[in-house]
């Protein structure tokens, strides 16, 4: 089963925007700080600790994929990097201490694989790469990210940083049952939710269906719905937080049921439904946040961030960062941790 398997290199699912990785921020501006009298430090970074069931992999995927495939399996790639905390901790809580690891166990195989590695990893017979320019090529922008792949060596659902293990189970039955043959991974959380979210308020929610009308500050798109397991906790979190309400402050924010057929009009000025406008920006995980300029997606919120993350993406498009920082939100963040560690700040990009 060698033949197709080149088309692992078009594992580059949903990505809208080549950013680098979520946890190389704290790696970088804490040595851009080294220099600095008197330093802070960058306190948070935790390195995965990886079950023993884990495969040891020659990294030959090919060769894994047919071991799993003959084993009624699929093939999980974790992608990870050293000292990130959402690896360690999805690593902790969604692998190896989930109430569903024996699920995992009996239905997936797993590789680790490092994104600043140099290991060389075969896709193919033809086709050999260190993990580092693999990374690149599936368009990695956060780490944790998870990748799927079916007997074919096609990937067939993706997670792009930290999730919950509710929202991760779902995942992985999606997975496991061979869903995505009839169906998208949104199709299938909405045919087996329950539906028991309800909407919350929030004072900076403006109720606006012509999103097109926004053009002199920046624009918040909140994209919820009622299977949403994750929305409490933002609401009770993040978004009752007073930095990340100053953080807010310059943006229009606006609500959207991701499963419902209201009209609206796209920053853009495109007519359509919020159904259709999450499709198109193939939203899968809900809350996600959606993060617009003159019209533009600059940014989106789209996985479990830690409030210093939460906050400097806020900040890089509120406070209009990304036209000093055009190529990624994440040198925004270094910038900011490098300073206040030189001032002698201590940095903690975890909340713990």
């Amino acid at each position: 089963m060698s033949t197709h398997r080149s088309r692992i290199l078009a594992l580059s699912l949903g990505a809208l925007l080549a950013l680098p990785l979520l946890a190389q921020g704290a790696e970088e501006a804490a040595k851009a700080a080294e220099t600095a009298t008197p330093a802070g430090k960058v306190l948070g970074a935790r390195q995965s600790v990886h079950p023993d069931w884990f495969k040891e992999s020659f990294l030959d995927i090919d060769e894994d994929i047919d071991e799993a495939t003959e084993l009624g399996k699929h093939l999980i790639l974790l992608l990870e990097m050293n000292g990130c905390p959402y690896c360690a901790r999805m690593v902790e809580e969604n692998f190896a201490q989930a109430p569903y690891r024996d699920f995992i166990q009996e239905k997936f195989d797993v590789i680790v694989l490092n994104v600043q590695g140099d290991r060389e990893v075969a896709l193919d017979a033809e086709t050999s790469l260190p993990e580092k320019e693999l990374a690149q090529r599936l368009g990695v922008r956060y780490t944790p990210t998870v990748i799927f792949l079916n007997a074919a060596g096609e990937p067939v659902a993706r997670v792009d940083g930290y999730r919950n293990t509710e929202d991760f189970k779902r995942v992985l039955d999606y997975v496991a049952t061979r869903a995505y043959e009839n169906q998208t991974l949104a199709e299938f959380i909405t045919s087996t939710g329950t539906g028991a979210y309800s909407f919350r308020p929030h004072p900076r929610l403006q109720s606006l269906t012509d999103l097109s009308t926004v053009k002199d500050q920046p624009l918040a798109v909140l994209f919820e719905d009622a299977q949403c397991l994750a929305c409490n906790a933002l609401h009770d979190g993040h978004l009752a937080a007073p930095e990340v309400d100053a953080a807010l402050a310059p943006f229009v924010l606006v609500r959207l049921d991701a499963l419902a057929d209201t009209p609206i009009i796209t920053p853009d000025g495109q007519p359509t439904t919020a159904r259709d406008f999450a499709n198109t920006l193939k939203i899968t995980y809900r809350p996600t946040l959606v993060l617009y300029d003159q019209g533009r997606e600059i940014a989106r919120i789209e996985s479990d961030l830690y409030r210093y993350h939460f906050v400097g993406l806020l900040e890089y498009v509120g406070q209009r960062q990304y036209q000093t920082y055009p190529d990624s939100p994440f040198d925004y963040i270094n910038a900011k941790t490098a300073e206040r560690i030189a001032a002698g700040q201590d940095v903690h990009i975890t909340d713990d």
